[in-house]
């Protein structure tokens, strides 16, 4: 599909900029199956960290990369699921560090920082981005659905410790789900969490691309104003958003090196395609349709399209 098989885009990145993602585990490789993922049901449910890939192997695509110049703001270890489960994690971390002067970012769901191997192993990345979306056991499991290894006070005690480690920049994110976690009751409960995590932003996020749970909504703006001044945090859906890239010479398969990882709407792909300069809009989007890897979703009135 693509002559990488570990490092995509840059993808544009509402917090971060044009990132160069690196996916550093299988598909859809997780110890959560989030309501609210933008990539689909979890197909490995693990709480095992492993060694998928070779480190070298990863560097290696990497190394390629950066020797063809693309612009890009930051490298992100994010990938199709939970990064944190790559056991290789502080090597890619230290071997990037050698061969590029980007800031290394890692975005995580946090659920094994209770583990302090993985803490020190996080303690060389320049902005490491873990998730809060539970204010308590029930919500925990209702939208993070976790694997049954997990508990909500462990998650909850790792993501303390290592916020007060930590000496880079900590920014956390939660996803606001509609009728989940966005009641008063909620707010307050996570207004009292975030006093007892040192962290230098705080993110607010929901659901606006189609989620793995049918009837999963996201809270109006108005709401998420609320509930940034209330918590001190940063809607991301108010902040723009860069271009897609690829270095995939083939406009297709480049698209489905992209959606692997990060879904993209019908307005996404026409812009990818017109800084291509490729005018074929319709012919491409009518072979994604035809594609039996690919899955076409109609959601908040966008046709959307990411790999089943």
């Amino acid at each position: 599909m693509s002559e990488f098989k570990y490092v995509y885009g840059p993808i544009p990145s509402r917090r971060l900029g044009s990132s160069l993602g690196i996916s550093p585990i299988p598909k859809k490789a997780c110890n959560y199956a989030c309501v609210y993922c933008q990539l689909g049901i979890t197909n490995l449910m693990t709480n095992t960290r492993q060694l998928f890939y070779p480190v070298e192997e990863i560097l290696s695509e990497c190394e390629a990369v950066f020797d063809l110049k693309t612009p890009l703001d930051v490298v992100t270890i994010v990938g199709e699921g939970e990064p944190a489960l790559y056991l290789g994690l502080g090597a890619l971390i230290t071997g990037l560090k050698k061969i590029t002067d980007k800031p290394i970012a890692v975005i995580t769901n946090g659920a094994l920082l209770s583990e302090p191997s993985l803490r020190e192993e996080l303690m060389n990345a320049d902005i490491v981005l873990p998730s809060l979306d539970g204010h308590d056991e029930a919500s925990f499991k209702k939208i993070n659905r976790p694997h049954k290894a997990l508990n909500y006070e462990t998650v909850l005690r790792g993501l303390i410790d290592f916020a007060h480690e930590y000496r880079n920049k900590l920014w956390l994110e939660i996803m606001i789900v509609k009728g989940m976690n966005d009641s008063d009751e909620a707010i307050e409960a996570f207004k009292s969490l975030l006093t007892k995590i040192p962290h230098d932003k705080l993110y607010l996020n929901s659901p606006v691309r189609p989620p793995a749970k049918q009837g999963i909504g996201e809270a109006d703006h108005k709401r998420m104003e609320l509930i940034a001044q209330e918590l001190g945090g940063i809607a991301i859906d108010y902040l723009s958003e860069s271009a897609f890239h690829s270095d995939n010479k083939d406009d297709f398969e480049a698209i489905l090196t992209l959606i692997r990882r990060h879904p993209m709407n019908q307005h996404e792909l026409k812009a990818f395609l017109a800084g291509r300069q490729n005018a074929n809009f319709t012919e491409i989007i009518a072979k994604l349709e035809e594609c039996q890897s690919v899955e076409a979703i109609d959601y908040k009135g966008y046709r959307t399209y990411r790999l089943k």
